[in-house]
Formats: structure tokens, sequence, C-alpha cells
């Protein structure tokens, strides 16, 4: 199976053929999969080189144009290093542009800790109006990618991984999605980690709410998923710990619940090792999730 960075070269080259306002930049990573791109369309596929700050810089400026830039290299130097730009470039200026990403959170291990974003969903969360799109497999991925070029002059965080779940499920880049009912509690399974926490709950009288855009956060499936009385929601995401802890609170402000929420810790890992390895380091496995969403939602899970 390809992976979801696979798809991006194709479906952006097919987009940048049929629609103007497409423009595609880059800091040399992936430039090779737009060379034919780039000779139909020089204008519109521009590679500014290992400057990420210029990076998102240009993109802002070709959205003052009327343009609708994407704009792709590794999360850390698309989120982390030019978060000034994204900032006041994007956000102040009030221009919108479709950030993709890969990498993540520990993709590539051996890259070390500068190619590893574990805290991107989180930053992006401290600033109005972006949309995140978080897809679980490559055929989402393609899908998410093309409600983020379509969205007008929204700005849009599309997080591709080379993690992935065995199949797709239909996304519409807005709501979560039931996969599995159940009445001692809820949980969140974000992108990639659906298959891993299906396994770890096989068994438990819960909930499964599979989550591939996480902002705007769906506030109302999870109320749902909750019901009228107590609630216990835990949030399992291939980022930061935590990082969507405050939305589900919100959701359930005026309802007597619980949250744990799951994914990469804050300690960093100093070992290279492989991303089966940190999954497992972070107690993202199924083993894992299975004793610590056991263990918070106690013998109530249990048919």
């Amino acid at each position: 199976m390809d992976t979801m960075r696979d798809r991006l070269a194709p479906v952006l080259t097919r987009l940048l053929d049929g629609d103007p306002r497409v423009a595609v930049l880059l800091a040399e990573i992936g430039a090779d999969g737009f060379t034919e791109a780039g000779r139909r369309h020089p204008d519109r596929v521009i590679n500014v080189g290992i400057r990420e700050q210029l990076l998102v810089g240009a993109a802002a400026g070709l959205a003052l144009t009327g343009l609708r830039p994407v704009v792709h290299t590794f999360a850390s130097f698309l989120v982390e290093r030019p978060f000034e730009q994204v900032k006041l470039d994007l956000g102040h200026q009030g221009v919108g542009a479709v950030l993709v990403s890969a990498a993540a959170s520990y993709d590539w291990p051996a890259g070390g800790y500068t190619h590893m974003a574990p805290g991107d969903v989180a930053l992006l969360g401290t600033l109005d109006g972006w949309t995140v799109h978080v897809p679980g497999h490559p055929d989402e991925a393609e899908t998410l990618l093309r409600h983020a070029v379509a969205a007008g002059d929204d700005k849009v965080y599309v997080r591709l991984s080379l993690l992935s779940n065995g199949d797709a499920l239909p996304v519409d880049g807005a709501r979560f999605r039931t996969v599995r009912e159940g009445r001692a509690g809820v949980v969140v399974a974000v992108g990639p980690t659906l298959d891993d926490v299906l396994t770890a709950t096989q068994g438990l009288d819960v909930t499964v709410l599979y989550a591939t855009t996480v902002r705007p956060f769906d506030a109302a499936a999870v109320r749902r998923a909750a019901g009228a009385g107590r609630a216990d929601v835990v949030l399992v995401e291939p980022y930061l710990a935590g990082t969507s802890t405050a939305a589900v609170n919100d959701a359930l402000a005026g309802v007597p619940h619980r949250v744990l929420g799951l994914g990469v810790g804050r300690r960093e890992l100093r070992r290279y090792g492989t991303a089966a390895e940190h999954t497992a380091a972070h107690g993202l496995d199924p083993r894992s999730l299975r004793e610590r969403i056991g263990g918070f939602l106690g013998a109530a899970a249990r048919h």
C-alpha cells in the first residue's frame, strides 16, 4: 500500500492542472515529486530552498494575490520553526493556506528530535481559525487534502504520517465517526491510532469515535456519545498527550465527567529505534492502551 505522502504529489499535480489558483511551495523536501508539475506550471511550483520562514512568508504573499498556496515540508519545519510566520504572515494578515506536513510525531526516529513534532497540533491550537485534519489512511489523506484545497481561503493543516490504519473510512472533513457503541465510556481515536484502539478495547463496553478532523473539535459527537449521565472519556491522540483535553471539557461543560488524555509524552526519548518502538514507549500500542483504558474506566467497561 502506498503511504499518505505518496498521494501528495500526484493529487496536487492534478489540482495544479485543473485550478489556476493552486500553487505549491516547497523547501527542498519532497521537491522531486513535483519535477514534472514544475515544468508545466513553473510560476506555481516554487522551491524556496531550506528556508522555512520564507516558505510560509512566501505562501502568505501568494495568498494575498488571490492564489491558494499549498505548503509542504516536515512538521517540525512547517509548524514549529516558522511559527512566527504562521501566526503573523497568515493569521494576522487574515489570509489562508494549506500546510501539509510529513514525519508527524516520530515517523523517522533515525532523523532525531529535530525531525519530530509531537507538539504541532497543540501549537496550532493556540491560534484562531485553523482547521486541522489528521487522516488515518492514505485514502482519507487524499480526501482531506482535496477538502483543504477547496476550502476557500481558510487556514488548514493536514498532518500526514507513515503510520496508517488497515482500512479507510468515509471522512467528511468535519465530524467524528462512530465505529463502535457501548455504555461504559467513550474513547476518541484520532487518525492512525484507530486500529490499535479497536484492538485494545475489544470486549469492552465502550463507544469508539473516530476523529480525522480535530479542529474544529466535534463537541456535539462527544456529547451524544457521552449521553445524559456521568461521562468518562479517553482521548487517544498520535501527538502530544492531552492536546484535546480542554476541548472535551468544554464539550461536556455542566456534565459530570472525567477525561484521560493519552498520546505522546513530554519526555524526550533519547533513542532512535523504530516508529513501532516509539509507539510502545509512549504507551500507545494495543497492550498498553488496554491497560490504561481499562484501568481508567474500571470494571463497568468489562462485559
